[in-house]
């Protein structure tokens, strides 16, 4: 009985230990990803139509939009 306990705290120490691990590990990625988007080396690519994105300066940017994207209706839901 005592052993099956501490084999589940055990297991649980362990996932939670895991999960530590792994938000550490994203929190470090979503820094990195703040830090280049700030400095604008962030690009991104995809194919299909060109939508402008809102921009803090004069010139305006265009991006690609998935075809899979592109088809959606205006409204989604409503009458």
């Amino acid at each position: 009985m005592e052993d099956k306990k501490m084999e589940k705290k055990t297991i649980i120490a362990v996932i939670l230990g895991v999960l530590v691990i792994i938000s550490a590990i994203q929190a470090f990625q979503l820094n990195g990803l703040k830090e280049k988007i700030s400095e604008g080396q962030l690009k991104v690519s995809s194919s299909g139509g060109k939508v402008s994105t809102a921009s803090s300066g004069e010139d305006k940017k265009t991006t690609a939009l998935p075809s899979s994207v592109k088809n959606l209706p205006q409204m989604v839901g409503g009458c």
